[in-house]
């Protein structure tokens, strides 16, 4: 928990003393990180998703009990966020709100994003499938990832959406060009 608070105040130049206990993020991760995906681990399976309901009530961000997240999330203003039942987040991410981390409906386990570590996702954002984003990614406002996977150190821009920036280097790559993970299953 400490380490989403730290999350809060590095990312969040707004937040000041101990305004973050007002931030919607933190609540819905501290109760999915202590409450709700301990109990879906232990295959407790109408309570769980209950609180994840209630929390999406409260806080408009909706965290499947499923989904795996690392230390350091945050999620700013958090409306209309939805994190998938087998979504994984790694440490220190931040995303906005308006993001979806979904499926396509036409895979079977393991369906949603797995986010590397250090990842930014912007406003809107809408990444589908069992795909890999990778570690120091950037995933620019309202793009739209589908099947692909992203590599490290890669800026991601658009609909459709495009790498423009690769190990610190202006690029322009197609996400098409990437390979299909989708493919790779069936």
């Amino acid at each position: 928990m400490f380490e989403d608070i730290r999350a809060i105040f590095r990312n969040d130049p707004a937040a000041r003393g101990i305004e973050f206990l007002l931030y919607p993020s933190l609540h819905a991760i501290v109760i999915h990180r202590y409450l709700s995906h301990p109990l879906y681990s232990i295959h407790i399976p109408f309570i769980p998703r209950l609180i994840s309901q209630i929390m999406r009530f409260l806080t408009g961000i909706e965290i499947h009990p499923g989904a795996r997240i690392g230390k350091g999330f945050f999620i700013d203003h958090g409306i209309g966020v939805v994190i998938g039942e087998t979504a994984e987040i790694g440490k220190n991410c931040v995303m906005y709100h308006n993001v979806t981390l979904g499926g396509t409906g036409k895979h079977k386990g393991k369906r949603h994003p797995t986010i590397g570590d250090n990842v930014l996702i912007g406003t809107g954002s809408i990444l589908l499938g069992p795909i890999k984003i990778g570690d120091n990614a950037k995933i620019g406002a309202n793009t739209f990832i589908i099947n692909r996977n992203v590599p490290d150190n890669c800026t991601v821009v658009g609909t459709p959406a495009r790498i423009v920036r690769k190990n610190g280097r202006k690029v322009n790559i197609k996400i098409e060009d990437i390979e299909d993970t989708a493919a790779q299953e069936e």
